[in-house]
């Protein structure tokens, strides 16, 4: 059945990813194909080097034996000796090119066709790397024939001999070779491995920690995670981790008390109102007394009454939507402070002085309630911060001024009470921010802030005066000249 509108949805349970490898089991795979990569690379240029290195060893016997051979007299070498001497080098013939003429030096058991013939004189890193593997993948007793650079006047030296011997010494070198290149690098990977795993990955699975526990419970301040002395990108990323979880809990608390307070006001509007609504049946038959005081007197109290009403039927408007835009007119500063002062209980109270110094005719491009309800948070703030400072030796007073430069109207609010303290500026304009006494809601900047920026201008506390002085500039709005002509041309 589907939920209607006005049923509650309740959220579903957010699906987990089913389980893979982790960070660790993906290093240890990643490592893996990067130690045997490393022995091949290791391996491939040992084993041609071992084959040249034993094919160079069979030379060079060989041209010590062809010294001995070429010594002898007339060239006539017993057989016997011939045969000792083949044997000692592991070759079955030896023979020497010198100008136009190849000199058998000696043979034993030479076989009917040579099946390899490798000259080393002009072998190359390819070639080497090539024959070595041809050679250890070759099966039978082949006999290869070795060429190389012969000494003297010689032109080459040729030594006939045996390939099973080569391969199976290039078997056991690749053995040994391999194993202790695989000990080496299980070490070495097992080192790589830890060293990755201390700096990388648990700094890693701590961050994802502390992001799941915030997720189940992004309110509670124990879930904010406690940042390292790290100065690599790892710290950074725990030291703003940690900033953004504090900003969230901070944001959090502050939505959830704008949600109680929205809850309340919506439950004392319909009453509140009601009360208002008789309130204001009562000014209205007291306009029509004949005393000159109760004739003063209610006409403002008819306004704060109006003004209240506005106040629940918006139902704190800064709590729960935006403001309304501002009806803005030129109009004089003079009678709004001195409304303000009479709506603060200030016209009366003679422990606070109040000084006036607004220009004279100065007049805003201002919505008239709007710049009222910004001056009346101004000055009560400033009584009650003279209120809270009884014992201070300076005088209490309140001063406000105003002046005009150019096309902007600046108001300045100021008192001589005991300034604002240093670690509530950083969020002066902030709702719930601000607020340094008890009982103190921490709205009435917020909401002055709020109607001054609805009006394109600033506020701003000014630094360097005694006690606290806000500054509030509120440009007027630009003017289109064609409609300013058409206005003078009906004129």
């Amino acid at each position: 059945m589907p939920a209607s509108a006005d049923q509650p949805t309740t959220e579903l349970p957010r699906p987990r990813p089913p389980r893979r490898l982790g960070l660790s089991g993906k290093l240890l795979l990643l490592t893996i194909p990067l130690v045997m990569i490393a022995e091949v690379l290791i391996y491939v240029p040992a084993i041609a080097n071992f084959w040249m290195n034993r094919l160079n060893d069979r030379l060079a016997a060989a041209n010590t034996a062809a010294l001995v051979l070429d010594a002898a007299p007339l060239g006539m070498v017993p057989d016997s000796l011939a045969r000792q001497i083949l044997k000692s080098i592991q070759a079955r013939a030896v023979a020497i090119k010198m100008g136009q003429q190849r000199r058998l030096l000696a043979s034993a058991d030479l076989p009917d066709a040579i099946d390899h013939d490798i000259d080393v004189r002009n072998m190359t890193v390819w070639h080497a790397i090539t024959g070595s593997f041809q050679m250890m993948l070759e099966r039978g007793h082949e006999v290869i024939r070795i060429v190389g650079p012969a000494p003297g006047d010689a032109q080459f030296l040729e030594v006939v001999t045996d390939e099973r011997p080569l391969r199976l010494a290039m078997f056991r070198f690749s053995r040994n070779l391999v194993v202790v290149s695989l000990v080496i690098a299980v070490l070495t990977a097992a080192l790589v491995y830890l060293a990755l795993h201390f700096l990388f990955v648990r700094p890693m699975r701590r961050l994802t920690a502390s992001l799941v526990g915030f997720h189940e419970n992004p309110e509670s301040s124990a879930r904010i995670i406690m940042p390292s002395q790290r100065g690599d990108e790892i710290g950074v990323a725990e030291r703003e981790l940690s900033d953004m979880q504090r900003d969230l809990v901070s944001m959090l608390h502050q939505k959830s008390r704008l949600a109680a307070l929205g809850l309340a006001v919506s439950k004392i509007n319909h009453d509140l109102r009601n009360l208002l609504a008789s309130a204001q049946l009562i000014s209205d038959q007291m306009a029509s007394v004949p005393d000159p005081r109760v004739q003063r007197f209610a006409p403002k109290l008819m306004r704060s009454l109006e003004r209240a009403i506005a106040f629940c039927q918006s139902t704190l408007s800064y709590g729960r939507a935006q403001e309304a835009a501002p009806d803005r007119r030129m109009l004089p500063i003079e009678p709004i402070v001195a409304e303000v002062r009479e709506t603060a209980g200030l016209a009366s109270d003679a422990s606070i002085t109040w000084i006036t110094a607004i220009e004279r005719g100065l007049t805003a491009d201002a919505d008239p309630d709007q710049l009222f309800r910004v001056l009346l948070n101004l000055v009560r703030n400033a009584a009650q911060a003279l209120e809270s400072n009884p014992s201070s030796d300076r005088p209490t007073q309140i001063r406000v001024s105003g002046r005009r430069e150019g096309a902007v109207a600046i108001l300045e609010v100021s008192d001589t009470g005991p300034g604002v303290p240093q670690k509530a500026r950083d969020h002066l304009f902030e709702a719930f921010q601000s607020s340094g006494r008890p009982g103190g809601s921490g709205l009435g900047l917020a909401i002055a802030a709020e109607l001054v920026r609805s009006h394109d201008g600033h506020i701003q506390l000014v630094e360097g005066t005694i006690g606290a002085t806000f500054r509030i500039v509120i440009p007027d709005r630009p003017v289109e000249l064609l409609s300013i002509r058409n206005e003078r041309a009906r004129a």
